[in-house]
């Protein structure tokens, strides 16, 4: 659904960003795509949203090129930015305007979300906070019912009990032939709810893999000793040290994101290693 090959891009003729990226996503799955401040992630999902255009290689989105900018292209995904600008206009306006461009929008799944955020429908949306305009972006987006769904630092601006039905209402949106992209560097927000997680790292992806592959050769406990040879990485707690270990008797746990994610950007990270 979205395939990105031999991907390079710059901002700058003598600095690249993407060199010879690669990268695969598939329908029925809801990535994460994670990294530090700085990594690339916000690029690359403009990429895939046709605002950015690669110097070479090649992005398709349903097998159309999202640069082209068609219709057809624009209908089939809504991407939520982190930073945006609302128009002066209440809720129902804006579904009127905007709603539309969308041809399987689900008005009545629209105004659930809403109800489900607490949202007021007849304020205007530049007089909400920045998380009550989050909260209402999130809900037209999923409402959009497009194939793809792309968001940028979603729980930006959410408060906790906001993160927790952002959750739900994602998950349960999920269909066999969708695709749900999260790029956020707030890994817990997150947890529980992605199947596959990318890591970016400087412009190269060095890590993707599905979370039942990880939680088949990884287990996540807490450990007196780190000297073990099965330790892959840890840190130390309260009680001893939470570690990444392999799994090598089918044991299962469950996956703590943040600390995968801490052990894959580490420097030679021994649990990248035992992907590759």
């Amino acid at each position: 659904m979205v395939n990105i090959n031999q991907l390079n891009f710059g901002y700058k003729k003598k600095k690249t960003l993407f060199s010879e990226l690669n990268l695969e996503l598939k329908e029925g799955r809801i990535y994460g795509l994670l990294g530090k401040n700085g990594s690339g992630k916000t690029t690359l999902l403009k990429q895939v949203a046709g605002i950015l255009h690669p110097q070479s290689g090649t992005v398709k989105l349903n097998d159309e090129t999202p640069q082209k900018r068609t219709p057809q292209v624009l209908a089939s995904y809504y991407m939520i930015p982190e930073e945006f600008e609302t128009p002066g206009i209440n809720v129902k306006t804006y579904l009127k305007v905007t709603a539309p461009f969308y041809p399987n929008f689900n008005e009545t799944k629209f105004y659930e979300y809403l109800k489900e955020f607490d949202i007021n429908t007849e304020q205007k949306l530049s007089k909400m906070s920045y998380g009550q305009k989050k909260k209402f972006l999130i809900s037209f987006g999923m409402a959009a019912d497009t194939p793809v769904l792309i968001t940028d630092e979603p729980t930006n601006g959410l408060d906790i009990p906001s993160k927790s039905i952002f959750r739900k209402l994602m998950a349960s949106a999920l269909s066999e032939d969708k695709l749900f992209v999260i790029s956020t560097h707030q890994v817990k927000d997150i947890e529980g709810i992605i199947d596959t997680i990318v890591v970016l790292d400087d412009g190269k992806i060095i890590f993707n893999q599905s979370l039942e592959t990880v939680s088949e050769k990884l287990c996540f406990k807490t450990v007196k000793n780190i000297d073990d040879e099965n330790v892959l990485y840890a840190e130390k707690g309260l009680t001893g040290y939470t570690a990444v270990v392999r799994n090598t008797g089918e044991e299962p746990s469950h996956i703590n994101t943040e600390l995968l994610f801490n052990s894959i950007i580490t420097k030679n990270s021994k649990v990248v290693n035992e992907f590759t």
